[in-house]
């Protein structure tokens, strides 16, 4: 039997992702086999949820994801683990404008889960206005259970009493009081946290933040709070993304590492072979591979190392005539003409299709995506529907006249726009595939 907890917060920054590493450390070390679950399109936190409990966990996204599907890769993950905890995205009931459970919010995976939300709550500036901050998420949404709260970046014992008590008194436990400590926040950069495998020092960041969490959270008390879920699991989970094809070379290094694990399991399951092969350290694709794969990540910190890696190059273009190859965000600037670094120094790329792009002139975009396939490719067949999600700064700052990827919808507008760029069997977009629509 697996239990679980959803761990979320009223906003971003409230500290979810610090207490979710924390007792996925902290009960590890308990001897409890425990697996984190990341809810939204968050590419970065799994692979810290996996250093910390030793388990590969997965995204679960209400918005992207049929409801079937959600339960089917919790169940995979979760497997026969005593706890997964799953770290949620933004606010709780933070989402699009969708039917209902599929809006992307938390809740709607809480829900879906049976999972009991434990809430971490920022009082900075408060005291027993917080507990009408809690006794409004507990009563928001009827389909959920507000199990406990975590009360964080407490300025004093004075302030965490009164915090304490009046969240307590509105009938709802606190199971744990963290004091304002930025020696325990992890180091980001412009798309999110450092990268698990680029952060220095990892094992003992988290035993450090393991620490912080078990001598100011009750962790016997949370784990009691935890429910139990209901996971009935189908013999062979469904796909979320068919294969590309049954040898995958996939690009894997600090440029190129923002890849679902959901994408890479099904593609697994589905009787599919993943052949990994680094950019960075100038290998090409394998000629054994039946098509080529670059996901996203930070080629933008890279464009020196990757514009003097010529093999790569080379040979990547030499495997694109006659094989498919595709390239999602910094994949596919990568498969352009040019990418300019944040300096401002313009770097040649492997010139498979013409977009040039930009992080010296740089703007956020955010947001999900349904993305209709304009051609058949390695992705499936013309008119496909994939739901996915777009996170990045860099620009485009000449389009390069290929023919279009796919017709791209955003959530917010009615309107299908041509969008990324084909040439031959060679696509790419800023777009992440997340799931087939």
């Amino acid at each position: 039997m697996t239990r679980g907890l959803m761990i979320a917060a009223p906003r971003s920054g409230s500290g979810k992702t610090i207490v979710t590493l924390g007792l996925l450390r902290a009960f590890r070390r308990r001897g409890v086999d425990v697996v984190g679950l990341k809810s939204g399109p968050d590419y970065i936190d799994p692979a810290f949820h996996a250093a910390a409990s030793g388990r590969e966990g997965v995204n679960l996204d209400s918005w992207a994801m049929a409801p079937k599907l959600v339960a089917a890769l919790a169940a995979s993950a979760a497997g026969n683990s005593a706890l997964a905890l799953c770290e949620a995205s933004m606010g709780l009931f933070d989402g699009v404008p969708a039917e209902s459970w599929r809006s992307g919010a938390s809740a709607d995976v809480a829900a879906a889960l049976g999972m009991p939300v434990l809430l971490v709550l920022d009082v900075t500036g408060q005291a027993q206005s917080a507990a009408a901050i809690v006794k409004g998420c507990a009563s928001y949404d009827a389909r959920l259970s507000l199990a406990g709260v975590v009360v964080n970046r407490v300025g004093s014992e004075r302030h965490r009493r009164l915090v304490v008590d009046a969240i307590e008194a509105a009938g709802v436990p606190v199971v744990g009081g963290l004091p304002r400590n930025d020696a325990v926040a992890l180091p980001e950069r412009h798309l999110g946290l450092v990268q698990a495998g680029e952060t220095e020092a990892l094992e003992a960041r988290l035993d450090a933040i393991a620490d912080f969490v078990e001598t100011h959270v009750d962790c016997a008390r949370v784990l009691a709070l935890a429910g139990k879920l209901e996971l009935a699991s189908p013999e062979r989970p469904p796909a979320a993304l068919r294969p590309p094809g049954q040898r995958i070379a996939l690009a894997r290094d600090a440029a190129f590492s923002f890849i679902y694990p959901h994408l890479v399991h099904g593609w697994r399951a589905a009787g599919a072979e993943i052949v990994p092969f680094s950019p960075l350290a100038d290998e090409p694709p394998p000629e054994t591979c039946d098509v080529c794969w670059l996901p996203g990540g930070y080629p933008e910190l890279h464009a020196g190392r990757l514009a003097a890696a010529s093999r790569f190059r080379d040979r990547l273009r030499r495997f694109a005539a006659t094989r498919p190859v595709h390239g999602e965000c910094g994949g596919y600037m990568t498969l352009g003409a040019s990418l300019t670094d944040a300096s401002g120094v313009a770097h040649p790329m492997a010139g498979l299709l013409g977009v040039e792009t930009s992080f010296a002139k740089r703007k956020m975009t955010l947001g999900y995506r349904e993305a209709r396939i304009a051609a058949d490719c390695a992705l499936g067949k013309k008119g496909a529907l994939l739901r996915g999600h777009e996170f990045r700064y860099a620009t485009i700052v000449e389009a390069g006249g290929d023919e279009p990827f796919a017709l791209v919808r955003d959530v917010y507008g009615p309107a299908e726009a041509a969008s990324g760029s084909r040439r031959g069997s060679v696509t790419g977009s800023f777009f992440h595939a997340i799931a087939e629509g």
